[in-house]
């Protein structure tokens, strides 16, 4: 039996997640170093995640049902999982970045019955919690929260050992299109074993040994962090070291005292580290890393040829989504000899165009994945499920073209999402924002280039009767969209116009608006 097929058999015993078979094999061994100096056993770890599980089904919730985990990168966030996927439960794990309404909105929208929040958005978790009246278990983790109880006190009266009768559970990520509000990307048919199946996978294409330990620099509870940090950590049974927020030297200095071998990291990340003074990073050992994985945003050629001559060829690119899709992967040695390509596909992926037709080698036109085993949906939103496919194939909107050998190479986006330093942010949650300032009549956010980030966010405004442009409205427009965006969303610039292109329908032409900000440009991401 391969080490594969062993970690999938292992998944599908009674113990439905690889942290219990790891807390029974090593107890004792490091499973989590938290940002606040804090470090736990698997043994510890499994314990608690056993506790919640009792107290999840204590509170009457049953396979299938929904829990909202609001938690920045620390050990509750693992215990919490941990015990989601061993009770049936679907989990979510919200951005807490987001205004205190955008948080309860998915609270309420993924039907979630107990709420999981740390005390540093008590206001978030209070609002959600009066918002949602489906929550039945409201948890408060790191320090008080008004109605919510306290994390050790809720766990401390439950039993510590395996549950009897574990049932794997899910999750589901919150994603946006370019209209309306965020969508739940649901996958009700995933099977147990094709999940322990794809786990294995991911976990045989690393090598993760005896001496191996993960680091997680990015959001948890975003899809591609929870996906190659901490559940491939938690699954392969090595440390998992969380960073809190992102500090260049601390980071680069915890690679070298941790001996980092793993990690997943975005192209921004890359340019800082980069971006460091040669004597800063002479004096930090990076020998041991043997495996970067870096996705979420394109990735400039030489920034990331930077990145091989510094860690060596351990560089290796993914392309696919939270629905799922096609997962494009290339080695480092493989993008040297094709720089630009995001690899092959591992399932059927297709270039076609605006008809459906299948488009020929060498010519761009939108990337369609084949649908995942089981398939997803768009919670609560058919139309937006059956408008991103084409019989038993999606998109997400990216445009790209493969060469001779079926390599992909991406070239833009149909989809109107901004990517700034790897995290998605769409348009038009901003103009529903912005136009709500007095003296604004029309918004088109678009993304426009920027060096560091890839993209960043650039709010084009129409003005109603009566206002004129000036620097002084222009700060003005960029301070009222910071009191009420999320940082990240929060426009950086302005530029006003004479008018906004609009189709026949009325919907403005956001690519038009955006084009000539990218124009002489070989790539439009």
């Amino acid at each position: 039996m391969t080490a594969r097929q062993n970690i999938a058999e292992l998944l599908l015993t009674r113990r439905a997640t690889m942290l219990s078979v790891w807390a029974a094999v090593k107890p004792d061994a490091i499973a989590v170093h938290d940002p606040s100096g804090r470090t736990k056993t698997f043994a510890q770890v499994n314990a608690n995640a056993n506790r919640i599980a009792r107290l999840i089904r204590q509170s009457g919730f049953g396979v299938g049902d929904s829990l909202a985990l609001l938690c920045s990168n620390r050990v509750e966030f693992i215990e919490v999982l941990a015990a989601t996927l061993r009770t049936g439960i679907r989990i979510t794990p919200v951005n807490w970045h987001l205004k205190p309404d955008e948080i309860a909105y998915i609270v309420d929208n993924c039907e979630a019955k107990a709420l999981f929040a740390e005390s540093r958005v008590a206001d978030a978790a209070r609002l959600s919690a009066g918002a949602c009246p489906r929550l039945k278990l409201k948890v408060a983790i790191g320090g008080p929260i008004e109605g919510f109880a306290p994390y050790d006190a809720a766990l401390d009266d439950f039993d510590p050992a395996d549950i009897d009768d574990p049932v794997l559970g899910s999750q589901m990520l919150y994603t946006s299109g370019t209209t309306g509000q965020p969508k739940g990307v649901y996958r009700p048919n995933s099977s147990p074993a094709l999940l322990a199946a794809a786990a294995a996978l991911m976990i045989d294409a690393r090598n993760y040994d005896e001496t191996s330990v993960q680091m997680c620099a990015g959001p948890a509870y975003h899809a591609a962090p929870l996906t190659f940090d901490v559940r491939t950590a938690m699954d392969a049974g090595v440390p998992l070291v969380f960073i809190d927020k992102w500090d260049t030297e601390h980071v680069l200095k915890t690679i070298a005292e941790k001996k980092v071998t793993h990690m997943h990291l975005v192209p921004i990340m890359f340019q800082r580290l980069l971006a460091l003074p040669e004597d800063v990073k002479a004096k930090y050992d990076v020998s041991h890393v043997q495996h970067i994985i870096h996705g979420a945003a394109p990735c400039p050629p030489e920034v990331k040829h930077a990145m091989i001559e510094w860690f060596g060829p351990v560089v290796n690119e993914y392309y696919a989504g939270s629905e799922g899709g096609a997962g494009f992967l290339i080695s480092a040695e493989e993008w040297l000899k094709r720089p630009g390509s995001v690899g092959k596909p591992r399932t059927g992926a297709k270039i076609l165009d605006e008809n459906g037709n299948e488009l020929p080698t060498g010519v761009a036109g939108t990337i369609y994945h084949q649908l995942p085993e089981g398939g997803f949906e768009y919670f609560k939103d058919p139309a937006k499920t059956q408008a991103a496919r084409r019989g038993n194939f999606f998109t997400m909107g990216d445009v790209g073209y493969f060469d001779s050998e079926g390599y992909l190479f991406l070239t833009g986006r149909s989809a109107e999402i901004i990517i700034a330093g790897g995290v998605n942010i769409y348009p038009q949650e901003i103009d529903n924002e912005l136009i709500k300032h007095p003296a604004v009549a029309d918004c088109a956010t678009v993304g426009v280039p920027n060096d560091e980030w890839g993209e960043e966010v650039k709010a084009v405004i129409l003005l109603k009767p009566g206002n004129e442009p000036s620097d002084a409205l222009a700060k003005n427009i960029l301070e009222f969209g910071r009191a009420h965006l999320a940082a990240y969303k929060a426009p950086r610039s302005v530029d006003f116009a004479a008018e906004l292109p609009r189709s026949e329908a009325g919907k403005i032409q956001r690519h038009k608006v955006r084009a000539p900000y990218w124009a002489g440009r070989t790539r439009q991401i």
